[in-house]
């Protein structure tokens, strides 16, 4: 049945755009090419990660627009609706202190009442950072890694949801959870909280109705915390 069959069709757009598969693809592609995740002392390797991330990121982008394209949608109106892109961008800026306080104060929290999720004692990515130019070239991957192109798979998949499985809130939920699973790797303290800034960007794209201010904030919220590692770790 036609109900059916969309519903089936916008699963699998959902779980090939979720991530996981295409990483976990792309992975083993440059393992396969002789890349090594980590380096000799164990640490993960800053050019698999970045090689990684970057090649994800155009994967998924062109996915997502030839899904969009494949329905007849159109993406400009997927992803920006009808708001400015300058206020919303400026309302990206002003909530990234804000994001970053209350990220700060509920790891905190997390640790202090559930002191067992604190699992990772340094994160990973941390590691990276050996010099200023490392921090610089985190940074602009994470731009374009998180900010962007996890903003635009959150919206791909709150507006699936919306339309064929079970409605946004649902989306929302879902979404959530996997986006904070895939943070695991850095402590589960730490994926927990990320479940929470992925529920927290979410609503701000089904309130506004464009991911500028998501994307924006997510990127602010991301060089800010590579600034913290690159200083204080």
């Amino acid at each position: 049945p036609p109900l059916l069959a969309a519903r089936v069709f916008a699963l699998v757009e959902v779980v090939l755009t979720s991530g996981f598969p295409t990483q976990l693809m792309i992975g083993l592609l440059l393992v396969g090419a002789g890349l090594d995740p980590r380096v000799p002392d164990g640490r993960l390797s800053m050019t698999f990660v970045v090689t990684l991330w970057l090649v994800d990121a155009v994967v998924l982008v062109g996915l997502i627009a030839a899904l969009v394209r494949l329905r007849g949608e159109r993406l400009g109106v997927l992803l920006f609706g009808t708001r400015s892109l300058l206020r919303e961008a400026g309302l990206g800026l002003a909530l990234v202190p804000v994001l970053f306080g209350l990220v700060v104060g509920a790891l905190a929290a997390v640790r202090l009442l559930w002191p067992g999720l604190h699992n990772v004692a340094v994160n990973p990515f941390e590691d990276l950072i050996g010099s200023g130019r490392d921090a610089a070239l985190l940074a602009a991957v994470a731009v374009l890694s998180g900010g962007v192109k996890e903003e635009l798979q959150r919206a791909f998949v709150l507006r699936r949801f919306e339309q064929h499985l079970g409605g946004a809130r649902v989306g929302l939920v879902v979404f959530s959870v996997v986006f904070g699973a895939g943070h695991f790797i850095q402590g589960w303290d730490v994926g927990v909280v990320t479940t929470l800034l992925g529920l927290f960007w979410g609503v701000l794209y089904l309130r506004r109705g464009s991911f500028t201010a998501s994307a924006v904030s997510h990127s602010g919220f991301n060089v800010a915390q590579i600034v913290q590692f690159a200083i204080f770790g």
